[in-house]
């Protein structure tokens, strides 16, 4: 796939799309979006790329008639993370190949209302929560071709709602995986806080193994309500020869807050559009990304920061660090409207560079139609500095253990937002063995 016009691929096309809805059981209204956005896709398809977007990413090597969906729904399958294993969960829903393979919420979560479950099944039970926000608010079918191809062939998801009033203490978790060499999953996030509702949500998305080729195209959604609170943290950690586009927003209104971290550890070619929208005065939007890129991997990440009301704060922080061959895209943009007077937005990426051959391109930006505001942003790269490690060994570190330290020790100011301890060791396991990769 090109930036310029293409053909739907044959897995996707017309024939596959009324195949797709005749092997589903959605109801009326969902179809109707289906259609909707099919017609959409094949406009976009049409259509270039943005290129402020998407120059940076080359598409040539993507060939999405290689996946297909799987109508096959997983049996005996025994998926198992580190943080499952370590964390004390109130929910789990799990997707495997695009099917639901468990959903479980603690009985008292749901006699206070909460719904904790599979997209797909929920479509049918609750269609009067999920309808005003499935892909009309955050992300819409009418972004770009990814938005609209991801709209027409959602295979399920998960979703989380909490009503007004209502605290969820404990972390809830959701894994997605690819465990079926070739296939395209396309599953959707949806997460709807009302009014002074709290939760926090742990999403990990992986590959059953290190050589099956897959493709993801997700979406994610958070809509926070007044004076909510959300902690959403994603794990991203697809294998090398996976493909992973998204496109994620979240929608903030007043004095509400959205603390989101991002990890990029996987994929072999990742795009991503991250949008933070405030709309309500004094909601406030934190962002956190850790990236760590090997081999040849390319990852990029496109950000907004949009504020459409006064005294709104957003801070973005993304720390990648590469080795080998790898490139890391940030296109990042803080967005403030004329009348989001006492904003104050901040973005900022750091790049550690362990080898001469890597690359990082960051590119922060401001729109500023308001005049009483306060916005930064900033963008760092550097290698490894030899003294560090000199140091470090010469108190009985071998190297790989005085990188290790380096690299642990530029991450920490996020590690230190991630709420939970089962994450950040999740995240720095993960580190170690990228540490490994070429030694």
């Amino acid at each position: 796939m090109s930036t310029t016009t293409v053909a739907p691929p044959e897995t996707f096309n017309q024939e596959a799309f009324e195949a797709f809805l005749a092997q589903r059981d959605d109801p009326d209204w969902v179809i109707d979006l289906r259609k909707k956005a099919f017609d959409i896709y094949n406009e976009k398809l049409c259509e270039p790329l943005d290129p402020e977007e998407w120059k940076r990413v080359d598409l040539r090597t993507f060939q999405p008639q290689k996946f297909a969906l799987s109508s096959e729904t997983p049996t005996g399958s025994k998926l198992a993370t580190q943080l499952q294993n370590e964390a004390e969960f109130k929910g789990q829903v799990t997707h495997e190949n695009g099917h639901c393979t468990l959903s479980q919420v603690d009985p008292s979560l749901a006699e206070q209302g909460v719904v904790f479950g599979d997209l797909s099944a929920l479509v049918h039970t609750h269609r009067e929560i999920l309808e005003p926000y499935l892909m009309t608010k955050a992300v819409t079918p009418d972004r770009d071709r990814f938005s609209a191809w991801h709209a027409a062939f959602w295979t399920g998801g998960t979703v989380l709602y909490v009503p007004a009033n209502v605290s969820v203490d404990a972390p809830l978790h959701s894994l997605i995986a690819l465990t079926k060499a070739g296939t395209a999953d396309l599953s959707h996030t949806l997460v709807i806080l009302e009014d002074n509702a709290s939760a926090t949500l742990l999403e990990e998305t992986l590959s059953g193994d290190e050589e099956s080729p897959g493709l993801h195209l997700g979406c994610v959604e958070l809509i926070v309500g007044k004076d909510a609170n959300l902690r959403y943290v994603q794990l991203q950690n697809w294998n090398q020869k996976t493909y992973h586009f998204a496109h994620q927003s979240g929608l903030v209104e007043a004095n509400g807050f959205v603390q989101w971290t991002v990890s990029a550890l996987g994929a072999k070619l990742a795009h991503v559009h991250q949008d933070v929208v405030l709309n309500g005065r004094g909601s406030v939007g934190e962002v956190n990304g850790v990236t760590f890129a090997t081999d040849k991997q390319k990852i990029s990440y496109y950000t907004q920061q949009t504020h459409n009301d006064m005294q709104t704060r957003s801070d973005l922080l993304y720390k990648e660090v590469l080795r080998d061959k790898s490139r890391v895209i940030w296109r990042g943009m803080i967005k403030v409207d004329k009348k989001a007077q006492l904003t104050d937005g901040y973005q900022r990426s750091d790049a550690l560079m362990l080898s001469d051959t890597a690359r990082t391109d960051a590119i922060p930006g401001l729109e500023i139609e308001a005049d009483d505001v306060k916005c930064t942003h900033g963008a760092t790269a550097g290698q490894v500095d030899e003294e560090q490690v000199f140091y470090a060994m010469s108190r009985g570190l071998s190297r790989y253990e005085a990188m290790h330290m380096i690299v642990e020790g530029f991450f920490q100011t996020v590690y230190d937002r991630i709420p939970v301890e089962a994450v950040r060791k999740t995240l720095n396991d993960a580190v170690i063995q990228k540490l490994g990769i070429g030694d």
